[in-house]
């Protein structure tokens, strides 16, 4: 079983000011026996080429990914080729994925977030091979609920992420696929639910520091992008 995280930003990101690197992010990824990491960028595409090599010497797979902006939603294409990032409708993943087999994930899809996919997902419900399980939660607010019972029901697998901006969020909530170590066996896995979603709440203060530092992140970035830097 393979310890995988789906849904990682590094300071490549063109929205977020991240302060982590890739190599940062493989080094702490490894320190806590991940063995495969998706970097899904916002409307960038992340390809794993540069630092493969690194990842597999400290036995981290890398999954080429991006969090695509679709109808000013979010979705999570993993494994897809470098064409992805163009795609501008669902229609378009659709298509990309019937010729390609990349895998779709419906990411914090209840949220109260604009980016959350809401109605969007029972609209398309067929296109998503699996639904997020997101890390920010507590025990007495978890907007989770309704994405796990909408996967229940539909027997969807549900996938634990973190939508890392921190290094400190890795390990509360994670995925265990039963594949080999390798990006086509870990997408064909978690498309047939040979998964299991481990998880734990954060505590209010755990909660808090992070919504605040990803916030910040946020403001930093959209600062930034406005100066055109």
């Amino acid at each position: 079983m393979l310890k995988v995280e789906l849904h990682a930003h590094t300071d490549l990101d063109p929205a977020d000011r991240i302060t982590h690197s890739t190599t940062d992010l493989i080094d702490r990824a490894a320190a806590l026996g991940y063995g495969a990491i998706a970097v899904t960028l916002h409307d960038r595409y992340f390809d794993p080429a540069p630092w493969n090599a690194y990842a597999r010497e400290r036995g981290v797979v890398l999954l080429a990914g991006i969090e695509r902006t679709i109808a000013h939603r979010h979705i999570l294409l993993i494994n897809f080729p470098p064409s992805c990032a163009a795609v501008r409708s669902f229609d378009d993943v659709r298509r990309l994925k019937a010729e390609t087999g990349g895998l779709v994930i419906a990411p914090h899809p209840y949220y109260p977030v604009r980016s959350a996919l809401q109605s969007l997902l029972d609209a398309h419900a067929s296109l998503f091979d699996a639904v997020e399980l997101n890390a920010m939660y507590t025990t007495r607010l978890d907007f989770n609920r309704r994405a796990i019972a909408w996967a229940r029901a539909r027997g969807t697998p549900l996938v634990g992420n973190t939508d890392l901006h921190l290094l400190d969020q890795l390990g509360t909530t994670y995925t265990m696929v039963d594949a080999p170590a390798d990006a086509d066996s870990i997408c064909k896995a978690i498309r047939h639910g040979q998964i299991e979603v481990r998880t734990e709440p954060l505590t209010e203060l755990q909660a808090g520091l992070i919504f605040g530092q990803m916030w910040l992140g946020g403001v930093l970035g959209a600062v930034r992008g406005a100066r055109g830097s």
